[in-house]
């Protein structure tokens, strides 16, 4: 089969073809219910599926590259064409998304000289090796090979950043070189001049927009007189960051917007059909002059929740693609107040479970972060704090350990920038923090003689804008009164996953009695189901951390909300024993989390 771009239309063997996609981000979904969604999507209507490939999440470390289990892009676009389905990929290399580092690797840019998203030797050598990593994946599953893939785009909303048509001529000519045949699209917003700025005449332009779809497709037309019109980043929803709101748009509101694009002969991939979850350290942040960093839920108001159930825009925009496509039946577990759950074969016809139940569970076992340390550590020794990326640490938490002597006290403060969030405690006992969202860079220390410590935590390196690639930790040296404070140990702590040896250590902990917690603390507890499935674990009580359920991690907490639920994707629990493991930060008000069955993202606007 060949897929191109005509006059008007995206041809299909020749035949005018309307494209009528869904984001799906697999590196947001457990791998265990890729299929799932994939199959979702074909039901509400649409006959593409879309991801970005996160190229800092298949290479975490220099000279690696992981295709395997959750980040197995290949398994993910063979589920795709086993239903049926076209597919669009974005490997970027940039791919903004709301995920850390906009997707770029922390270690590309730890020696300072290697350029950020522009015509620069360094950061072009990197993107050929990851492009050349992805070959074997993509190209023989273009459609012209008998794949999926019938549309790839070149870099993500450049128009926003820069405007620089010869690195973009490099780009694209380095997806042509690794064997890619398909048409190559950019995305920006119809707005100033970012579509031009964006773009070259041989990428076909879509635009990015959730709303005034009329407005939005007469500017693309105008900076593009020929081709089809496509709208690649049809935002139904948005993401939500800590401290804000939950963000929810209305279903009719959205489903009218989509009338109007597809009534005007457009294309769309709807952003997001599955918003799934950033677990683990995976969520990114904001930085325009308030750091801001990205809650750990993903389920952007999507057709589908966060469990892969869906909500009325996804009935909403069913009924709307209807008028201009063929549906095919919805299955009765699909239809409004089903379960949303479908069976194995895809039939909707599963037999229906006894109804689950909230699950209590008691954190029994108790054992305080510095008892951990030898187990979550590596110790090395520098003349200041080193940044995380020289620690060879992409995100999480890393601790600073020095002696000082003040027999009066005195004022400590970090030279530049905290990145992001610095506990800061003397002999053990916590004396405040500094966060970088209220630009705190100083604190008084109280009169001590012994060990100074700063837990810091990278909270989500920035994915939009200048401040793409910065390195995260105690930015500019720490000084007490004035006078530079040299002699520091320093190490990240092994969270992600959890080392082995901590969670023996946890096993072997003893029960105990007690209704609280006093952090940093690591706390254990188990609990038993009957029958997997998806979760929302809740920590009322509890005000900042991690956590993790039988080793897997979810993400992080924080009870400035707005999300109050950590989703539990059904394929990490078990019948029978599981274990819930949280981290926390500071204190918690109790010693009890819950296994929920429905979620609480938190308060809405209004």
């Amino acid at each position: 089969m060949r897929f191109a771009i005509g006059d008007t239309d995206f041809l299909l063997d020749g035949e005018p073809h309307r494209v009528l996609s869904g984001a799906i981000h697999y590196f947001r979904v457990h791998p265990d219910l890729w299929q799932d969604r994939i199959r979702k999507a074909k039901l509400m209507g649409l006959n593409t599926v879309e991801t970005y490939v996160a190229w800092n999440a298949h290479a975490p470390r220099p000279g690696e590259f992981d295709l395997t289990g959750g980040l197995d892009l290949g398994r993910f676009l063979d589920l795709v064409a086993a239903e049926g389905m076209h597919a669009i990929v974005r490997p970027g290399p940039y791919i903004c998304a709301e995920w850390t580092n906009g997707g770029l690797p922390y270690w590309l840019f730890t020696d300072g000289t290697v350029g950020v998203r522009r015509d620069e030797p360094g950061f072009l050598a990197a993107v050929q090796d990851y492009l050349e990593q992805l070959a074997p994946v993509l190209v023989p599953r273009q459609i012209d090979h008998g794949g999926p893939i019938v549309l790839v785009q070149v870099e993500n909303e450049y128009g926003a950043y820069g405007s620089d048509p010869v690195y973009l001529t490099k780009l694209e000519q380095m997806h042509r070189d690794i064997g890619l045949t398909v048409p190559f699209t950019s995305v920006d917003q119809p707005m100033g001049t970012m579509l031009e700025d964006g773009s070259l005449p041989s990428l076909h332009k879509t635009g990015s927009f959730g709303s005034r779809s009329a407005a939005r497709l007469e500017r693309l037309r105008q900076a593009q007189p020929t081709g089809p019109l496509m709208c690649s980043e049809f935002w139904d929803g948005w993401f939500d960051s800590w401290g804000e709101h939950h963000h929810t748009t209305p279903a009719v509101d959205s489903a009218a917007d989509l009338d109007v694009l597809l009534a005007a002969g457009g294309s769309v991939n709807v952003y997001m059909f599955h918003g799934g979850t950033n677990f683990g350290f995976t969520n990114g942040a904001n930085d325009k002059g308030v750091y801001r960093p990205i809650a750990t839920s993903y389920d952007y108001d999507a057709p589908l929740d966060e469990a892969g159930r869906p909500t009325d825009k996804f009935h909403a925009f069913r009924a709307v693609i209807e008028r201009y496509a063929p549906v095919p039946p919805l299955p009765a577990s699909m239809q409004p107040g089903g379960s949303g759950r479908l069976s194995a074969d895809g039939s909707g016809l599963e037999a229906r479970p006894a109804p689950a139940t909230d699950v209590a569970v008691r954190l029994d076992r108790v054992a305080s972060l510095r008892s951990l340390l030898p187990a979550l550590t590596g110790w090395t020794t520098h003349d200041e704090p080193p940044t995380f990326d020289a620690l060879g640490a992409a995100s999480g938490f890393a601790l600073y350990r020095t002696e000082v002597d003040l027999p009066t006290g005195g004022v400590l403060t970090v030279g530049d920038e905290v990145r992001d969030r610095a506990v800061v405690t003397v002999d053990g006992v916590v004396v405040g923090v500094l966060e970088r969202e209220h630009h705190d860079r100083a604190i008084a220390l109280p009169p001590v003689t012994g060990t100074l410590e700063l837990l810091v935590e990278d909270q989500g390196r920035v994915d939009y804008g200048p401040r793409i690639g910065e390195p995260k930790g105690l930015l500019g040296g720490v000084a007490v009164d004035g006078v530079p404070v040299a002699r520091w140990s320093a190490s990240p702590l092994a969270l992600d996953p959890i080392a082995p040896a901590a969670l023996a250590q946890l096993a072997e902990t003893a029960p105990t009695d007690g209704d609280v917690l006093a952090g940093p603390v690591f706390a254990v507890g188990s609990f038993e189901l009957a029958e997997p499935g998806d979760r929302y674990l809740s920590l009322d009580g509890f005000r900042k951390g991690v956590a993790w359920v039988n080793g897997f991690c979810l993400g992080r907490y924080w009870s400035r909300g707005p999300q109050r639920t950590l989703a539990v994707p059904g394929p990490v629990l078990r019948a029978g024993r599981n274990e819930v493991v949280v981290f926390e930060v500071h204190a918690a008000a109790s010693r009890r989390v819950c296994l929920l069955v429905e979620p609480n993202l938190g308060h809405t606007e209004g």
